[in-house]
């Protein structure tokens, strides 16, 4: 049967994710009206939208991962199903995906991320052209990377539908004799327009089916749901209709048609009313468009990535404070005060402020989970009343915990994987996993935030050039 002759329309999406930054990315790519969700789920979707459940496990014990698969699962009442999993083949892959197979008719997989160079080859997870398992992405995991897609997936039954049937006209063909077979194909894909293709050739496959992949899988489903509904420009709104970017986050529930573009939302002030003309520095910076007025902004790095280090350089050359708190405090948290942002060093209430972890000394790889929740107690008090950047899914996870937020309504991408979403009470969050963004990642995502923000010179401490910030992506749109 050809994979043309089925017409498919957009139904809801019912995502799952295992980590926050996870299923914020999801939310994201998707660029489908609906919420993000910290879980475990309480009530199924409402009529018409897609909800991005957090399941807040990739640091479980795999009995535990499972069960919240299933369990979530009772809520995907029709429309389609999509697992979200980590494009480094990272968390409890095997158990929650051999629970997420239970009760499928199959399970089209397609692990690859094109825009962060993570592209799969005969089922074998390549990062920038190099096989997983010889690169030290996992480096702060217990054990090695798995060798292949296959092999992280464990006893679920799979085989590898190789790239040249993805870009064949017999793709759907192969996967309905796979599914018909007992298996579940796992898809080489190396281009956005490969995921296309995948995502396409699913939804034909017809009810049953569901889809386990990264972001990259979730993009191309949101495209062609965008397409089945009649498309459309411009990133949607909380209120799922597509609308120029708001220019008053306050107001949740009335769109404002705003003349400015997105990179004049991103663009550096020259002015600032209470003074000449100039940048501002981070802790002088006027009350911006992208985020909540006379609050201060929260950066909480809760990454062990090398990259961290100078994402964090180039912020604090932009004036931002930063303090680095030692490991071993956070494990005792009986010697770590919590953080006043408001009263330290004379920081005003709109100044940011960046958290992060000292890297002086190696962190145990099996310390994830109990330093995230240390991080988040130190800065629990700083962030009552601050707009928040949090990298690292488990870090956002603790810390929107300790502040009682149980949903996130999506807004844009800052940058690919920087989600920026708002929250009931009108304040904004970003969150980015722990391992995407260049150099100039933070300094990005702090200009969105606070225009009024700009580094001193177009010198970073180091000696590199300062990136200029690039106007947000839409829903849907990594860049």
């Amino acid at each position: 049967m050809s994979r043309t002759t089925r017409t498919v329309l957009a139904p809801r999406v019912f995502a799952l994710a295992d980590d926050l930054s996870g299923a914020a990315e999801v939310a994201a790519a998707l660029g489908l009206r609906g919420r993000i969700v910290l879980g475990p789920a309480t009530a199924p979707p409402r009529d018409g939208e897609s909800v991005v459940l957090d399941l807040d496990t990739r640091q479980s014990a795999p009995q535990d991962a499972a069960s919240a698969v299933r369990a979530a699962l009772a809520y995907a009442d029709g429309g389609v199903v999509l697992k979200k999993i980590d494009s480094l083949l990272r968390g409890n892959l095997a158990a929650e995906a051999a629970a997420y197979a239970t009760g499928a008719r199959g399970v089209v997989i397609a692990p690859a991320l094109p825009v962060a160079g993570r592209t799969v080859r005969e089922g074998v997870v390549n990062l920038h052209g190099t096989a997983l398992h010889t690169t030290d992405a996992w480096r702060a995991e217990r054990g090695a990377a798995p060798e292949s897609v296959g092999a992280a997936l464990g006893g679920v039954p799979t085989r590898v539908v190789p790239l040249a049937t993805v870009r064949a006209p017999a793709l759907y063909d192969r996967l309905r004799a796979l599914v018909a077979e007992g298996y579940h194909p796992v898809c080489d894909a190396e281009t956005d327009t490969d995921l296309d293709a995948i995502s396409e050739a699913a939804l034909q496959l017809g009810p049953g089916i569901r889809l386990m992949g990264t972001g990259g899988l979730a993009a191309a489903l949101g495209r062609r749901l965008a397409r089945a509904d009649g498309g459309g420009s411009g990133a949607p709104g909380i209120d799922g209709h597509r609308h120029p970017m708001e220019a008053n986050p306050d107001r949740s529930t009335e769109p404002v048609r705003d003349r400015s573009t997105p990179a004049d939302l991103d663009r550096p002030s020259r002015t600032d009313a209470a003074g000449p003309a100039g940048p501002a520095r981070a802790d002088d910076v006027s009350p911006a468009l992208g985020g909540t007025p006379s609050r201060p902004l929260l950066v909480v790095v809760g990454t062990a990535e090398p990259t961290a280090v100078a994402q964090i350089a180039q912020l604090v050359a932009a004036g931002a404070h930063h303090v680095s708190l030692p490991a071993h405090t956070l494990t005792d948290r009986s010697t770590l005060p919590p953080l006043n942002i408001r009263t330290e060093g004379g920081r005003t209430p709109d100044g940011v402020t960046v958290v992060s972890i000292d890297g002086t000394h190696a962190v145990h790889p099996g310390a994830a989970r109990s330093l995230a929740a240390g991080l988040a107690h130190a800065v629990a008090e700083a962030a009552q009343d601050s707009d928040l950047v949090l990298t690292g899914g488990e870090t956002a996870r603790r810390v929107l915990d300790a502040l009682g937020i149980r949903e996130l309504l999506p807004l844009d991408q800052i940058h690919h994987g920087a989600v920026r979403s708002r929250t009931a009470d009108g304040r904004h969050v970003v969150t980015r996993p722990g391992s995407y963004g260049a150099t100039d990642s933070l300094l990005r995502i702090a200009l969105a935030l606070r225009p009024g923000l700009a580094p001193p010179s177009d010198q970073a401490p180091s000696g590199q050039p300062v990136v200029p910030p690039v106007p947000p992506a839409p829903l849907g749109e990594p860049t």
